[in-house]
C-alpha cells in the first residue's frame, strides 16, 4: 500500500522508501568494498546542504587499514568495537573548530563573517559541532542515497580519539560512521518514532 506522504512529496515513493522508510541503522555488512570514488559521489552531493554563513567544518577521514581500525577501536564501547572492526569501511567524523579562516572564501557576500568568530573558541566550537551535525546528517542521507547502509555511533570516549588522531587540537571527534551493504540480517529492528500530532505545536 501506498503510504499516505508519498503522494504529497515532489520526491518519487521508490527514493522516499530509498532514503527514509526502508533505511535502517546498520550493524554487519557484506564484505563488499566501499570505494573512494563512491565516498566522493556521495560529498559532491551532500555538500549542497545548508549551514550557517555556509560554514563547512566537517572533515572526512576515512580508516581503511587494519591498523587505523585498531588505534580506533582502543577508544569505543565494546559493542562499537566488534562491529566497527568488521565493516568494509568506518568515517571518523570530525569539525574543524577554525573553520572561520575559510569564511571569506566560502561566504564572500558577508565580508564580515569570519570577525563574528575571531577570538571567540567557545562560541567558534559550538558553532563547529552544530553545522558539522548537520553535515553529518546530510552525510548519512547521502550514504542511503548511494545504495548502501550506515551505523552512525556516538558511543566513544571523545578525548581519546582526539589524542590518538588529532594530537595538534586542530580537530575534534564528532561522530564515527560504518559504511557498506547491509548484511541480511544486518538491521535492527525499528524503534518507535513520534507522530506528528506528538511534536507539532501551531501558534
Amino acid at each position: 500500500m501506498t503510504h499516505t506522504t508519498t503522494r504529497r512529496l515532489a520526491l518519487d515513493g521508490t527514493a522516499q522508501d530509498l532514503l527514509f522508510r526502508q533505511a535502517h541503522t546498520v550493524d554487519r555488512f557484506t564484505g563488499e568494498p566501499v570505494t573512494d570514488e563512491t565516498v566522493r559521489a556521495v560529498h559532491d552531493l551532500v555538500r549542497n546542504g545548508p549551514t550557517a554563513f555556509n560554514q563547512q567544518p566537517l572533515r572526512l577521514w576515512l580508516l581503511r587499514s587494519p591498523e587505523s581500525r585498531e588505534r580506533l577501536a582502543r577508544h569505543l564501547t565494546r559493542g562499537n568495537r566488534e562491529k566497527t572492526l568488521r565493516a568494509p569501511l568506518t568515517a571518523l567524523l570530525a569539525v574543524d573548530t577554525d573553520f572561520h579562516l575559510r569564511l571569506p572564501e566560502q561566504f564572500p557576500q558577508f565580508p564580515g563573517a569570519s570577525d563574528l568568530f575571531t577570538g571567540e573558541r567557545g562560541k567558534r566550537e559550538r558553532s563547529a559541532r552544530f553545522n558539522g551535525a548537520l553535515q553529518a546528517a546530510y552525510f548519512i542521507i547521502g550514504i542511503r542515497a548511494a545504495g548502501l547502509a550506515a551505523g552512525p555511533m556516538s558511543g566513544f570516549d571523545e578525548d581519546g580519539v582526539d589524542r590518538e588522531f588529532f594530537p595538534d587540537g586542530a580537530l575534534s571527534a564528532l561522530l564515527l560512521v560504518n559504511i557498506g551493504r547491509p548484511a541480511p540480517d544486518g538491521a535492527r529492528a525499528r524503534g518507535p518514532r513520534l507522530g506528528y500530532d506528538e511534536i507539532r505545536t501551531t501558534l
